[in-house]
């Protein structure tokens, strides 16, 4: 029989839409403006007392919250006024301090029933919600500085292989590294060798006390050359640390001579984007010191556990995190205690494999360097005023978590453990996956963004998208009355299924992405207009009422598929090649094809079966 569905079409097409509007249902709860509390290092576990804290220093200066959550590992305070975030931000920073990162950040308030199946509001993008802007500083000295000891421990290497004597002077104000010989010779050998193996050192031949030595620094055009490396270097980290976090369509962008513009879309997790964007951890590989090593050579560490005496370490570095290729948490299965797999790079295989083959049977430790930025409080004075002045240095921690005794020669593949807690395990492998920083950094800005476009503009966008549409839907009633009707029934579940598909698959929603919306709310229109036109056309030369609904949907089936493949093909190539504003454009666009293709001929044909199907019409309302 024309125009009717079997059952199991209609209870598909029931249990679809039904899905959609269960995974559209979360962007009617707005989300709460909260700060989020949460450790500098994953060690630090959050407790009663710091909830309590922050609870009295609220409560004093009359903060109107909702309530405090509490887990191990974070503390959400969730307010009634999001015009006081900055001021609880502030507050809490002070009492806190160091050892605690405060963000704003935008809790949701998605029922748990609906959160447990996966059912989550649609992100917005900076322009639409606002979001987290960080400006982060590249300590490029610090880089210079960094890459200066590596070479030094290659050139005192490669000197004890030359069997050249030398004594380490200490370093120059302008940052040189001096060494002292016992001849003319053996300093004249030690500068041809520098300047051979190292073409960036410059060399400089000194007589130190009568005795002959040499100074060796980088050139002006090298350390350029090393700065903007440490920075693109620290530009790549920063994005795969992004993703890794799994925030979306993220904006990730040099500034400036040394700067790193982070722009996060929506309020989300800030404080653990914070702690692991300016996080440094790298890891270092050395061989414990013989007993009759010199003061010279050798470097005291303490180790991570309390209780341990120190250990006395060689200053040569075998290898740096910097030369690790993968790096994945698990669990040892004979003392089920964290471990992290690592994987190295060719050369870094190499290295081990050479330091570990002539050392079999002394001990390797494996030292963890984290450094993180402090907020420091200075007083200067200015005009002869004394006046306080917020500034950020670095604190770096330097702690053995690992000293054992090589067994047999290491390769590219091996594993650490004494890593502390799964966290920190976990922690250590994200970092040294997405990569190390060259240099450390520091957040030199952090706010809050508002709208790009500005409330008023998006509520009047909003507001002329909802005239448009209402316009659209008069017209489709007016035109093709119960036909029209139909297509606006299609038309709002389109808009449903549209916001659903967003908000499984995590996309983000801005100005333009609402621009896309509504071109496929009108591409759905056009392609009931087809339809419907068609239907027309038929009833014109004399078809059945039934018939002529039959012919008219298969008809126009091949014209709407026809433009909507193009147009999606179109999408598809501006979210390959486009960022920004272009992406969101794509997104919904795209998103939006698939449901108006289901909306306009499947769902719309199913409502017209219902009303129309199987009954004996003398006459077609169109």
């Amino acid at each position: 029989m024309l125009n009717r569905y079997p059952l199991w079409k209609y209870l598909l097409i029931l249990f679809i839409v039904g899905i959609g509007f269960i995974y559209a249902l979360p962007n009617l709860y707005p989300a709460d403006p909260a700060v989020q509390i949460t450790g500098a290092s994953s060690s630090r576990v959050m407790d009663e007392q710091v909830a309590e804290q922050v609870e009295q220093v609220l409560a004093a200066a009359d903060v109107d919250v909702k309530s405090f959550e509490l887990d191990d590992n974070a503390l959400l305070v969730r307010l009634s006024r999001a015009d006081q975030q900055q001021l609880s931000k502030s507050l809490i920073n002070e009492a806190l301090g160091d050892d605690y990162i405060v963000a704003i950040n935008l809790a949701q308030t998605t029922p748990s029933w609906l959160a447990s199946i996966g059912a989550h509001p649609m992100k917005l993008g900076l322009d639409l919600s606002g979001g987290v802007h960080f400006l982060l500083e590249v300590d490029t000295v610090k880089a210079v500085q960094l890459k200066m000891d590596i070479a030094t421990s290659e050139i005192r290497s490669a000197l004890r292989r030359e069997k050249l004597r030398y004594r380490t002077m200490p370093e120059r104000a302008d940052g040189a590294r001096q060494m002292a010989f016992n001849d003319v010779q053996s300093r004249n050998q030690a500068a041809a060798l520098i300047g051979k193996d190292f073409p960036d050192l410059t060399v400089e031949n000194l007589d130190v006390n009568s005795r002959p030595a040499l100074a060796y620094s980088y050139s002006n055009a090298a350390i350029r050359d090393v700065e903007d490396y440490a920075v693109r270097q620290n530009l790549t980290t920063v994005r795969n640390r992004v993703n890794e976090l799994g925030v979306s369509e993220p904006l990730v962008q040099r500034q400036g001579r040394n700067g790193i513009v982070v722009e996060l879309p929506g309020v989300q997790d800030t404080a653990e984007a914070k702690r692991i964007l300016g996080k440094t951890a790298n890891l270092q590989f050395r061989l414990e010191a013989l007993p009759n090593a010199s003061r010279i050579s050798t470097e005291l560490f303490n180790f991570r556990e309390e209780g341990r005496p120190p250990v006395a370490l060689e200053r040569d570095i075998i290898i740096t995190g910097d030369q690790v290729s993968s790096a994945q948490s698990n669990f040892d299965s004979q003392t089920g205690q964290p471990q992290v797999n690592i994987n190295l790079d060719g050369q870094g295989g190499a290295a081990m494999n050479r330091a570990t083959r002539s050392n079999i049977g002394r001990a390797m430790a494996v030292i963890f360097i984290e450094q993180r930025p402090v907020t420091k409080t200075v007083t200067k004075v200015v005009d002869g005023k004394q006046v306080k002045e917020t500034v950020q240095t670095f604190e770096q921690n330097e702690r053995v978590i690992s000293l054992a005794t090589i067994q047999s020669a290491l390769g590219n593949q091996f594993r650490i453990t004494g890593v502390g807690s799964t966290a920190e395990a976990s922690e250590l492998a994200l970092l040294l996956r997405a990569g190390s920083l060259a240099a450390p950094m520091y957040f030199a800005e952090e706010r809050t963004v508002g709208p790009s476009l500005g409330a008023e503009n998006i509520q009047m966008g909003i507001q002329s998208t909802m005239i448009g549409l209402t316009l659209l839907l008069v017209f489709m009633v007016v035109v093709y009355r119960v036909f029209g009707l139909i297509a606006n029934i299609a038309l709002t579940l389109n808009l449903v299924l549209l916001m659903a598909v967003m908000s499984l698959f995590g996309a983000t929603l801005t100005m333009p992405g609402i621009a896309g919306i509504v071109l496929t709310l009108g591409m759905a229109v056009d392609a009931n207009v087809l339809i419907f036109s068609r239907i027309r056309e038929e009833t014109r030369n004399g078809r059945s009422i039934q018939l002529a609904i039959h012919e008219g949907f298969d008809r126009a089936f091949v014209s709407i598929l026809d433009g909507n493949i193009t147009t999606l093909l179109v999408g598809a190539i501006l979210f390959a090649v486009g960022t920004g504003p272009i992406k969101g454009f794509a997104v919904t666009l795209c998103i939006g094809i698939v449901t108006s293709m289901f909306t306009a001929i499947v769902l719309t044909r199913a409502l017209v079966n219902l009303t129309h199907g199987g009954r004996s019409l003398k006459k077609l309302h169109i």
